[in-house]
């Protein structure tokens, strides 16, 4: 008859007893209860010293435990942990070491405190992947809207600016809409601040322009290419070309956005600029080998001109004043480039292939015209 959890008290009590009367078989009495002679002579030892009491099952915890992570440590990595609450056991011990902490544990210990207290969700499984980053800040930068959320006030449409290089978070805007003006004037302010990007990465479609023509550019690309700022477009269906940006939405959503109500877009923003500021200097980055973006950032050293250049053209070019409908006239025909450079002048140049000419605008090819068609 084994012991089961329901009457072990009982059948403890009740084998003890019997093994105690005078010229008591205990090694028969194991056989009928189903109990190793260990077992029983451990039983039977604790009920001489302490009675009844004594066969209730003792912690197998030690009395003390030297490794465990003194109890000021796990409060400080809750609290970290609750003002960050989508940072891990590496993010947390890194930032707990710059706040100036000498006895952090492992970020495994650190992970074992936030799972012995109920803070992690199951991590979905891991997949490959190949990052790619340019080598200096400033080389790119990518753009994009968050998708819009409804707020009591209306929509909010959060506008991101990321550098490339360093993860940096260049702005990050509470907008009203997704329009040209709104766009071009967060850009102005970003610009006066860090400086031209060599280019920037956009997505497809209004007011970013697309990869597909005649809607390729759009009067706010034509505005960043006088500024000369290139522009490319990520590749249709293909959100991972935006990959870093992509993944800065997934933080934004989890860390600001997530269960969360706002009143309108000035609330929206008082939440975003202290996120933003965390995001930048103290959140550690596991691209960047936990270091901070703001780490890897410095401002571009081309300053913003207030008014944009007029392009001047070499002597050999064949320049073209661009119509109202978006076309030019070059020997003899008409192409089509986009009406968003109606009244632009552009540049016309020989290619390497007979009969193939590029279009430039300042610097920046922006179509071929093809003779031989």
């Amino acid at each position: 008859m084994p012991w089961k959890d329901v009457s072990l008290m009982s059948l403890r009590l009740e084998f003890v007893t019997l093994a105690a009367a005078e010229g008591a078989n205990v090694r028969e009495l194991c056989r009928r209860y189903g109990v190793s002679p260990k077992t029983a002579y451990k039983w039977i030892a604790r009920f001489r010293e302490g009675g009844a009491d004594a066969l209730v099952d003792r912690s197998r915890r030690p009395a003390a435990s030297p490794d465990r992570t003194p109890e000021a440590i796990e409060a400080e990595v809750l609290r970290l942990h609750d003002k960050h609450s989508a940072w891990g056991g590496r993010k947390l011990r890194k930032r707990l070491i710059e706040l100036g902490r000498r006895d952090v544990p492992a970020p495994s210990t650190i992970t074992e405190i936030l799972r012995r207290h109920g803070r992690l969700a199951e991590a979905p499984a891991p997949t490959a992947f190949v990052r790619f980053e340019h080598d200096a800040p400033n080389r790119l930068w990518q753009m994009d809207f968050k998708g819009h959320f409804a707020i009591a006030a209306g929509r909010c449409h959060p506008l991101t600016v990321l550098d490339d290089h360093s993860r940096f978070a260049l702005g990050l805007f509470a907008c009203d809409d997704e329009r040209d003006a709104t766009v071009r004037g967060r850009l102005t302010t970003l610009f006066r601040r860090y400086g031209l990007p060599e280019r920037i990465l956009c997505d497809n479609g209004s007011p970013w322009g697309t990869v597909v023509t005649p809607q390729r550019h759009t009067a706010l690309g034509v505005w960043l290419l006088k500024l000369g700022v290139g522009v490319s477009h990520g590749r249709a269906y293909h959100p991972q070309t935006q990959g870093k940006i992509e993944r800065f939405h997934r933080t934004l959503k989890a860390e600001v956005l997530q269960g969360r109500d706002f009143d309108d877009l000035a609330m929206c923003q008082r939440r975003f600029d202290p996120w933003r500021d965390v995001y930048n200097h103290e959140r550690p980055h596991e691209a960047l080998d936990l270091e901070v973006p703001a780490s890897r950032y410095r401002i571009s050293e081309r300053p913003f001109p207030e008014s944009p250049p007029v392009w001047e053209y070499g002597p050999t070019d064949a320049v073209r004043k661009v119509s109202d409908d978006g076309t030019i006239s070059f020997k003899g025909r008409e192409s089509t480039l986009s009406k968003a450079f109606r009244g632009e002048r552009v540049a016309i140049r020989p290619t390497p292939e007979d009969g193939v000419f590029g279009v430039y605008f300042g610097v920046h090819p922006i179509a071929q015209i093809d003779l031989r068609v």
